[in-house]
């Protein structure tokens, strides 16, 4: 997947383009564009943390898989009891596109979710189901702000503004690790320019070429609640079926 940008990461090589300095577009297509699994399974947390400081948590499973030009992940709730079976699954196409279900088990009925829906938060979590896909590079204009050393890594800074006024966020400003083109922050501003969210990149682990984000956190500042996700026991380009990212499956949970 994401090989429509296989040129020019061809002619990006240490940075430069011809030892001219990247700007803010050809730094986010490399983000982008990183080196991907051809699957990845793997144990998810997902905890909640509220302004006094207390958590819920909820145990998923996680599968991902490509499917040439669409990459589809499933995400099945096992803890705690008021979502165990909760079931969702995105499809995410090349070109910036996104089908979304949710099946929930009391009304054992699959969902679509609608483009309307895109700004709704995932199951009380600080993420909108927007958030949960890869936005396409083309969807913004990006503009390379500067440089700075964050942690021991150098960042590049992008500020990204949506062609689409109607879009849920008025800008989004990344700092990207140089040598990685991973993100290690992000800040999310609402439709008055003012921060609403911030995501930051707590620790990822690499498998060979592939870098997998491991634990991020994502923090509304305006209402001062947080989520973590974190992965564990983390198996990439191990054999999936096919059949386990289809909406029969998305009923029929793990057994």
């Amino acid at each position: 997947m994401k090989n429509l940008l296989i040129i020019s990461t061809i002619l990006i090589l240490a940075g430069t383009i011809f030892g001219q300095q990247l700007n803010g577009t050809e730094i986010i297509e490399m983000t982008y564009s990183r080196p991907t699994s051809n699957t990845m399974e793997a144990n998810l947390s997902m905890i909640l943390e509220n302004s006094r400081g207390d958590q819920r948590v909820r145990e998923i499973k996680q599968f991902t898989k490509e499917f040439g030009d669409v990459e589809k992940k499933l995400m099945v709730f096992l803890k705690p009891n008021d979502v165990k079976n909760t079931t969702f699954m995105s499809w995410s196409f090349e070109d910036g596109s996104e089908d979304q279900w949710i099946y929930l088990p009391a009304l054992k009925k699959v969902k679509r979710i609608s483009s309307d829906s895109n700004s709704d938060y995932f199951m009380g979590s600080d993420f909108t189901y927007e958030d949960l896909g890869d936005r396409h590079p083309s969807e913004d204009r990006h503009k390379l702000t500067g440089e700075v050393s964050i942690d021991g890594h150098d960042c590049y800074i992008v500020e990204s503004i949506p062609n689409d006024e109607e879009y849920m966020y008025s800008k989004t400003i990344t700092w990207v690790i140089k040598d990685k083109w991973i993100g290690y922050k992000k800040e999310f501003y609402d439709e008055d320019e003012e921060l609403l969210k911030e995501l930051s990149l707590v620790n990822f682990d690499e498998h060979g070429d592939v870098i997998v984000l491991t634990e991020v956190k994502m923090n509304n500042v305006q209402n001062d609640h947080s989520t973590i996700m974190r992965l564990s026991d983390v198996e990439v380009n191990k054999a999936i079926a096919d059949n386990k990212f289809t909406e029969r499956m998305m009923k029929r949970g793990i057994r």
